[in-house]
């Protein structure tokens, strides 16, 4: 198993695709992506009037959605490391007229009072936490109380053949499409980043042991994506 890249390197992998990101994802899932986020987003509970925090918020997708949810009597906080993802977002939200705090953060240091959320949500980021077990923690301190976590993210099947399949179109598709974007090494990063990801069952676990309840992963696209659901007593 290789060794994960350090916080640096993730933060710094991230700035260098945030020009491409949004096309490169539409491209690579076929547009699919924005169906799961948009479960995501369903499965945090969130509601007008909410105050709503989205980690890992990269371009914006997510808390976009959230936006739209809560409403002008709501707020929505948009926290990444990426300086240069949060630059991408802001532009987005200026062209849609919605209305969302961008903020730099790090997500195992979230720089919010605790119980400041009614609903959070995570996108394709738990998986690129350096310390995933710590970044529940925050989740969890940031909540209020019988608050709700939806965290979107790809996973490794445990069907022998999802996993031939998924290897597949790593191969045949995500790094093919990267390399002709220029990022080739950017994206190769997925394989062993799922690699060292949690399965489902044991994010549950994991969530357990930081103090959530009523905890279920729901896995999508035959076990290749899944959504980690999690209240906060």
């Amino acid at each position: 198993m290789t060794m994960p890249p350090d916080a640096a390197e993730i933060q710094q992998l991230f700035d260098r695709i945030a020009p491409l990101y949004d096309r490169l994802n539409d491209s690579l899932s076929f547009g699919t992506h924005r169906i799961w986020k948009q479960m995501a987003v369903n499965w945090s509970g969130a509601k007008g009037g909410d105050r709503v925090l989205d980690v890992c918020c990269g371009s914006g997708d997510i808390a976009l959605l959230l936006a739209e949810v809560v409403g002008k009597t709501g707020m929505v906080v948009g926290a990444d490391f990426s300086a240069a993802q949060l630059e991408v977002a802001r532009h987005r939200s200026y062209q849609q007229l919605r209305s969302v705090n961008w903020v730099q953060a790090d997500a195992l240091q979230l720089p919010f009072e605790d119980q400041s959320f009614d609903a959070a949500t995570m996108g394709y980021g738990l998986r690129n936490l350096t310390d995933i077990p710590q970044g529940l923690r925050e989740l969890y301190r940031v909540l209020q109380p019988r608050a709700t976590v939806a965290i979107l993210d790809m996973h490794r099947p445990q069907s022998a053949g999802m996993r031939a399949f998924q290897q597949w179109y790593l191969n045949t598709l995500v790094v093919p499409t990267a390399q002709r974007f220029r990022v080739k090494e950017e994206y190769a990063y997925i394989a062993p980043s799922l690699d060292r990801f949690p399965s489902g069952s044991r994010q549950v676990q994991l969530a357990q042991s930081a103090g959530f309840e009523r905890v279920v992963h729901y896995p999508l696209m035959g076990g290749m994506m899944g959504v980690l659901v999690a209240q906060k007593p």
